[in-house]
């Protein structure tokens, strides 16, 4: 069970994150559309589980350029929440495969 204040650091980064992606989507991201859907963050708030639901694109791809332009991600992130958290959690991205999980369900109770 997570605690208020990691319910609140994550919204927080979840935030910043997503103005992060959609400021830079077209430098650093090779123009995809990149949204940022759910953030889970250890009790310790030293790491951060990032979920992204990538559009357009060969989503694989785009993640592989998200993960290696993490420190840059990190550092941007910095800049924004440093005067809310004393260390910036380490951040590590992933594939919101969710709605796919939903439509597959959806289609099996249709027949």
């Amino acid at each position: 069970m997570e605690t208020t204040r990691q319910n609140k650091v994550a919204r927080l980064i979840q935030k910043d994150l997503g103005e992060i992606f959609q400021r830079n989507t077209q430098t650093m991201f090779a123009g995809a559309m990149i949204t940022v859907t759910k953030v889970n963050i250890t009790r310790d708030l030293s790491i951060a589980k990032v979920y992204l639901s990538i559009y357009g694109k060969d989503p694989q791809n785009i993640l592989k350029i998200v993960e290696s332009s993490a420190k840059e991600i990190r550092r941007l992130l910095a800049m924004r929440i440093k005067n809310q958290l004393k260390a910036i959690p380490e951040l590590r991205f992933f594939i919101d495969d969710s709605l796919d999980y939903i439509e597959n369900i959806e289609r099996l109770l249709k027949k």
